[in-house]
């Protein structure tokens, strides 16, 4: 048996300002990071791209905002960076000048990778601030730090069909403006961190949580946590890149009303990040991975059949349900491998990020090869992954 203490909470009251400017925050950096998607049907057609030319710039974005994520929360667990957020939303504004800027397929690339870049410094040091101002409800705290990410995610969309789609490809300099926006709040955000951390040195710990579970028993579990993950975001890839495509091609629709079905399914999800994290504080975050991801099964099956009408109302239980599952995952296994929160949060996210990538770009070669009807039939069945969850041990009776 091997056993570990840390210290989940320091601090006895929940520091709302700071989690909300933490969640804004995330609204920001995720609504940049949902022009690039939103974009697609704009610069496919400008610059006469593939499908797996379209899964390529997903894939180099997912790569640069997940294989740098493990080792900045690895990283800023032995020693915390108050600013590395400000400095992170930097990278974040030089690749979003560079993308209104570019004229070619490979400067678009190097502009994503930058945007990557940005994000996989982002989440894992923001994951660790929302961490330190939960007051003990790490759940809650989680959902409310992914609610600003899934809820700027749905704007990438809107921002797409009303500015960029009329405006072009250099319009998207205006986000800039976020960006500066954003890097003003987390400059406050580190200042507050900073103080925390000064006084976290003067503070005993207030609670502990001890993990008796072997190390082979954590190292499988965590193996099914990232199974699920790789359900989760090889279904989202699907329909975060493809959707619009897929509404065009079986329907044909305009771009503008594929984007604000996007948009209905991006919000859905973003509406339930909420959900998770408070319900898995409550009733164990098992139980919340159960539903989230298995309960997501039946909508998914049904989406491929579905008439127009019927696909505007089954994407919205699909986004709910599915977005409940992260937050209560994520906190899962800061519980199993306590003590380490940077590291767990930056190999999730980048797991996250990196499984939504190369889901991406296989996608995309698959749709090349298939159609992208055939597509989302292959992908329906990918939330059955979820039966896995019954392999988690019950982590909630461990606490002490």
């Amino acid at each position: 048996m091997t056993e570990n203490t840390s210290t989940t909470s320091i601090i006895e009251k929940t520091v709302f300002p700071i989690l909300f400017a933490l969640s804004f925050s995330h609204l920001l950096n995720d609504t940049i990071q949902s022009l690039i998607p939103a974009i697609y049907p704009v610069i496919k057609t400008s610059y006469h791209l593939s499908f797996s030319q379209i899964g390529l710039i997903t894939l180099t974005f997912q790569l640069a905002a997940s294989l740098l994520q493990p080792f900045v929360g690895l990283y800023t667990d032995k020693k915390p960076q108050p600013y590395s957020l400000a400095v992170g939303m930097g990278f974040t504004l030089i690749g979003l000048i560079s993308l209104s800027q570019s004229t070619h397929f490979y400067t678009i690339l190097l502009s994503v990778c930058f945007i990557g870049i940005g994000s996989s410094i982002f989440h894992p040091e923001a994951s660790r601030m929302a961490h330190a101002a939960s007051g003990g409800k790490r759940g809650l705290a989680q959902s409310v730090f992914q609610l600003g990410g899934n809820a700027g995610s749905s704007l990438g969309p809107l921002l797409a069909a009303w500015i960029i789609v009329p405006y072009g490809q250099f319009s998207v300099i205006w986000f800039s403006v976020i960006a500066l926006l954003a890097i003003v709040i987390l400059t406050y955000v580190g200042n507050w961190y900073k103080g925390f951390m000064l006084s976290r040195s003067k503070k005993i710990n207030l609670q502990t949580m001890v993990n008796q579970f072997s190390r082979s028993k954590v190292v499988f579990s965590v193996c099914i946590l990232l199974l699920l993950i790789f359900s989760k975001y090889f279904y989202m890839a699907s329909l975060t890149n493809y959707f619009t495509f897929y509404l065009i091609d079986k329907f044909h629709v305009s771009v503008q009303t594929s984007q604000i079905y996007l948009f209905i399914f991006l919000f859905s999800v973003a509406a339930g990040t909420l959900l998770g994290g408070p319900i898995g504080d409550k009733i164990g975050r098992k139980y919340v991975i159960w539903g989230s991801i298995l309960g997501t099964a039946p909508f998914a099956l049904l989406l491929p059949h579905a008439s127009l009408f019927w696909i505007g109302v089954l994407i919205v239980p699909i986004g709910m349900i599915l977005a409940s599952a992260f937050s209560a995952i994520l906190v899962y296994a800061q519980e199993l491998i306590p003590g380490k929160v940077g590291l767990v949060a930056g190999l999730f996210f980048g797991f996250a990020f990196g499984m939504g990538g190369i889901g991406s770009a296989l996608l995309g070669k698959l749709a090349d090869s298939t159609s992208i009807g055939y597509v989302f039939n292959v992908c329906a069945f990918l939330p059955l992954i979820g039966l896995l969850t019954g392999f988690l041990p019950n982590i909630e009776t461990r606490k002490k």
